[in-house]
């Protein structure tokens, strides 16, 4: 028998006056500003530090992605056997703890490449956690009727952080080395804990009765999300863009260090620019569905974003012109990935039943997180093979060639897409009275 879902606590109080939610929200937005940190300080050190080949590059940012296609889809049944505030409590001590390794191995004066890759799997293993238990927790947290609202500020003040984070990480690599702004992010970490662990909630857990063993209930959450159209297609398209997107983006830090030549505090500068599209995205996004449609948002939004990813190989094919393409680039990328995302996960937190949340959210991730640990190490094979701009363009065609999954389905006709819960074929069947 399953257990029935309980209502948010404070439910029926406005989203601005909801404590728990104002802390999850203000330990998100400190934690996300660290995060930028790192973003940028593990690339650069990387590169201009330890002089990492495209290679190694790729290398590291598939030990950063892996955990996603390696524990995903049991971390999603494990969450919906856990409280998802404990578990993200536990996350964020865990990243804080070994980011701070990396400025003492640095100190020592015996850090290497292949540290990295350690500490950038274990963080990648604790934000898979993380992030599944995140974009599950907003609607036990919240009745339905929020969570898009919810959603909308969470992402703006999370463009807000990558708005400030990368410029003024940038400014201060100028003054301290990459290590220590790894420090930071760390801080946020503990300071996200602390403020999850003041949130209140009215999640419970099923009995054990409850349960099926970890294989069956992975295949379920497989199945809900196979199963359901619309579902199975913004996986496609967001999968194979990642795919993709990762096959670019990888490299990314190499052709603006090392091929255009430019400064990690211009790197950091040109993310923060760039970023202002993505608040204006999460800002724009519930007057641009009510106006379009949310299913025709969904699928403009990503066909302009492949459009908008072949910023990267036109900037190296045109270095003169390069600043205002990467900027323009960013922006415009950041502002339709907003929307995109805004939208289908909101339709995705609405339709899934409570007991299914967690493993919906690590099928789904398993699927378009766990391809770019493979894209990343393509990456790094394609660009030492053909050369660092040419696999730039083959990443920018397939982005464009993945929304082809949701612009030629019924979503894009779709003013308002899914918001039912399918239903629940394990859920109790009502009883005569004897």
């Amino acid at each position: 028998m399953t257990q029935p879902p309980t209502a948010p606590i404070d439910a029926a109080a406005p989203l601005l006056r909801n404590r728990s939610f104002l802390w999850l929200w203000g330990g998100q937005s400190i934690s996300q500003l660290g995060a930028q940190f790192t973003n940028l300080a593990i690339p650069v050190l990387a590169v201009s530090l330890l002089g990492a080949t495209e290679f190694q590059v790729g290398l590291l940012n598939a030990a950063e992605t892996a955990a996603f296609l390696v524990v995903g889809l049991p971390a999603g049944a494990w969450i919906d056997r856990l409280l998802k505030r404990r578990v993200m409590i536990a996350a964020d001590l865990v990243r804080a703890v070994v980011l701070a390794t990396i400025p003492v191995l640095w100190g020592a004066g015996v850090l290497e490449i292949w540290q990295l890759y350690i500490v950038g799997a274990t963080v990648g293993v604790a934000t898979v956690f993380f992030d599944v238990s995140y974009q599950s927790y907003i609607p036990v947290l919240l009745p339905g009727a929020q969570i898009t609202d919810a959603n909308s500020k969470l992402e703006a003040t999370d463009q807000v952080a990558r708005i400030g984070g990368p410029g003024l990480a940038g400014a201060l690599l100028a003054i301290v080395s990459a290590p220590v702004l790894l420090l930071v992010d760390g801080i946020s970490y503990v300071f996200s804990a602390f403020a999850i662990w003041r949130t209140k909630d009215s999640e419970k857990l099923a009995g054990p009765a409850a349960r099926e063993s970890l294989p069956q209930e992975i295949a379920e959450g497989l199945r809900f999300v196979f199963a359901h159209p619309i579902l199975r297609r913004i996986t496609a398209t967001t999968g194979v863009g990642n795919f993709f997107g990762a096959l670019a983006m990888t490299l990314e830090t190499i052709l603006i260090l090392r091929i255009l030549g430019l400064s990690p505090a211009a790197l950091g500068i040109i993310f923060g620019l760039g970023s202002v599209g993505g608040l204006l995205g999460a800002l724009a996004t519930p007057w641009i569905t009510k106006r379009i449609g949310e299913g025709t948002a969904v699928s403009l939004s990503a066909v302009a974003l492949g459009v908008a990813s072949a910023s990267l190989p036109l900037a190296g094919t045109f270095p003169t012109f390069a600043i205002p393409i990467l900027i323009g680039g960013v922006l415009l990328q950041s502002f339709l990935v907003l929307i995109y995302n805004i939208t289908q996960v909101t339709m995705r937190q609405r339709l899934t039943p409570p007991r299914l949340l967690g493993r919906m959210n690590a099928s789904i991730r398993f699927v378009v997180w766990g391809v770019m640990p493979i894209a990343s190490i393509a990456s790094g094979i394609l660009g030492t093979a053909i050369g660092v701009i040419p696999t730039m363009w083959i990443g920018a065609a397939g982005t464009l060639l993945a929304s082809a999954f949701v612009l030629f389905s019924p979503i894009t006709r779709m003013k308002v897409l899914p918001s039912e819960q399918l239903p629940d074929p394990r859920a109790e069947e009502p009883r005569p009275e004897p």
